[in-house]
């Protein structure tokens, strides 16, 4: 038997005969046809529900939920659904999409906190799944990981979230997310 190094999402998006998670279905589909599965990515268990999340936008190609480890109130991460490691192998589409969308966030996160800027910041060092962080800056050290709240109150990221969504719906984006 031949064998493939697939991750989770690339399985999954082939034709699945039964309405399971993607997870799931690469899971049977690793069972039938003798691949070998690898471990899916913290934000692809975030996305399907297997671990908890903040969210405050989703659609077809992408989430946005507030960062565990924030920067700055509403700390937010962009993440494709797709899982891609490396920004530069994003295909240009999704690029583009989720630069629209992260401006989006922005927008909602200039309205909720009103900072003096909106920081946009690709680093993908800690978690190998592209993800776009969008945070409230007030001077360039805002964008420093090395300043990241290592245990925020989650009573402040319940709050930060509601006012994400909050000024996501003022500004009129259905695609906001409880």
């Amino acid at each position: 038997m031949e064998f493939a190094l697939r991750t989770p999402r690339e399985l999954a998006a082939g034709e699945i005969p039964f309405p399971l998670p993607p997870a799931t279905q690469a899971k049977e589909l690793a069972k039938l046809s003798g691949t070998i599965l690898l471990m899916a990515s913290v934000f692809t268990m975030i996305i399907d529900g297997q671990l908890p999340g903040r969210f405050v936008w989703k659609d077809e190609r992408c989430v946005a939920f507030l960062s565990i480890n924030p920067l700055a109130p509403g700390h937010t991460l962009v993440v494709p659904r797709e899982e891609v490691d490396h920004w530069i192998d994003l295909d240009p589409e999704l690029t583009n999409h989720l630069t629209a969308v992260s401006q989006k966030i922005g927008q909602a996160l200039d309205l909720g906190f009103n900072p003096k800027r909106i920081g946009l910041m690709i680093a993908g060092l800690e978690v190998p799944h592209t993800h776009l962080h969008v945070v409230p800056i007030v001077r360039m050290h805002d964008l420093d990981a090395d300043a990241a709240d290592l245990a925020p109150d989650p009573d402040d990221l319940d709050a930060a979230a509601d006012r994400v969504r909050a000024a996501l719906r003022t500004l009129g984006h259905p695609e906001v997310s409880d």
